[in-house]
């Protein structure tokens, strides 16, 4: 999984967007109220609340792999109802299997898809159900383009990017169903989604959410100005594409 550090707190705050994209994927889990469900991925603990909301009787297992992320999710989130750990999502192994998973935003930051829908795939119990939703093919592609753009015309920046191969996975929906159904998974279908997000402060969201790979590779006394170059190329309006992600883990067979 990606090893970028991530800021939780004004992520907590400026994730607007992904909470609302969140909204649809948790009401396709159709949940009871009493069940155990997986947050793959669960950030700052924001949407994983919404989650909690939906589970009067339920309880939560939210895993993330930034310590910083973990962190903030614990003190958020009550310890009651929702056990929060740090692990790499692609290996994830759990103390006892879940009755559904929910992720929201993540798997594009995974390079190693059949890795983890593998481990979903044990981590569910017979019949278990996956509502999922990343970037998917064609995410932000106006913003990859305008920052490899900016590094392309600096010679000292390119430097930095040798090699790179860039941050993120955004798949399509028939590789994410063959996927899918080679671990396992049933009932299975992918569609991406169009997506539209105008943030209030582009630049800061920006460099929260989508630069920080980028960022990483930047020497921290152009950061500001390489978001602002960003923000200036895209505009106000960035061209999110979702990734939709629904399955089923077989249920036992009965004699």
């Amino acid at each position: 999984m990606s090893t970028r550090a991530w800021d939780a707190s004004t992520y907590h705050t400026i994730s607007c967007p992904q909470a609302a994209m969140a909204e649809a994927v948790l009401d396709r889990l159709e949940l009871r109220g009493d069940e155990t469900v997986l947050d793959a991925g669960c950030g700052s603990g924001r949407v994983t609340a919404a989650l909690l909301d939906r589970l009067p009787r339920g309880r939560v297992v939210a895993v993330d792999a930034d310590a910083g992320m973990v962190a903030h999710a614990r003190d958020a989130l009550p310890p009651d109802r929702a056990e929060v750990h740090q692990h790499d999502l692609a290996a994830l192994v759990l103390a006892a299997p879940v009755d559904a998973a929910f992720s929201n935003a993540v798997f594009h930051w995974i390079p190693d898809h059949d890795a983890l829908f593998a481990a979903l795939a044990r981590a569910l119990r017979p019949g278990g159900r996956l509502s999922a939703q990343c970037g998917g093919r064609g995410n932000v592609a106006r913003v990859q383009a305008a920052a490899d753009a900016i590094v392309a015309s600096d010679t000292e920046l390119r430097d930095h990017f040798a090699g790179w191969s860039g941050p993120w996975h955004f798949a399509g929906p028939q590789d994410t169903e063959a996927r899918l159904r080679n671990v396992g998974f049933t009932a299975v279908a992918c569609w991406l989604e169009p997506w539209p997000v105008s943030p209030d402060e582009v630049e800061t969201y920006l460099r929260t959410i989508c630069l920080g790979p980028y960022l990483e590779r930047v020497p921290e006394a152009q950061h500001a100005a390489f978001a602002r170059e960003v923000a200036g190329r895209v505009g106000g309006e960035l061209d999110y594409v979702r990734l939709n992600i629904v399955a089923r883990v077989p249920s036992e067979a009965v004699d």
